[in-house]
């Protein structure tokens, strides 16, 4: 098992993900051999200096992967079949969303939509706060703030729940 702190280095090349904008890096060491667990692995990364907070997975794949999301994907300029320059270490950190003040305001008239939002995994929590802060218009902001109170109490997981 390697050290908590030990930084991994490595060149990964990208693959597609299937139905979606997304790649995913083939993680090339043993999972269980380095950090003891057969599991998702929570960890930091970077891609070519990029950092990136996410998860080592292995969702029935041959391997554990790290997924690379479009908005880093769009960052790197890179495609599948390119190479990528990867760091990964262990994340033992709490993992926070701060959430926008009118969220927050939101939730203090809403207490079972924010219940809701308590028990969403740190990712789910976090695409709700991207897809509020993404938004360029305030209208398109406030759209969003509404539209998301309207998701939770209808136990919808993240933005693109149908």
């Amino acid at each position: 098992m390697v050290d908590m702190n030990e930084v991994l280095e490595f060149d990964g090349v990208l693959d597609g993900v299937a139905g979606t904008e997304a790649l995913s890096i083939n993680f090339p060491y043993d999972v269980q051999e380095i950090y003891g667990v057969r599991g998702q692995v929570k960890v930091k990364v970077t891609y070519d200096g990029i950092p990136y907070r996410g998860s080592l997975a292995k969702m029935g794949h041959h391997c554990h992967f790290l997924l690379v999301r479009k908005d880093i994907r769009k960052q790197l300029g890179k495609n599948p079949g390119d190479s990528v320059r990867v760091t990964v270490q262990r994340d033992a950190e709490e993992r926070v969303v701060e959430l926008p003040a009118e969220l927050a305001g939101l939730f203090e008239e809403n207490p079972v939509a924010k219940a809701h939002y308590d028990k969403l995994s740190y990712t789910h929590r976090k695409e709700y706060v991207q897809w509020i802060n993404e938004a360029k218009r305030p209208e398109t902001r406030q759209n969003r703030l509404a539209k998301t109170i309207e998701m939770l109490l209808n136990h919808k997981k993240h933005p693109g729940d149908k």
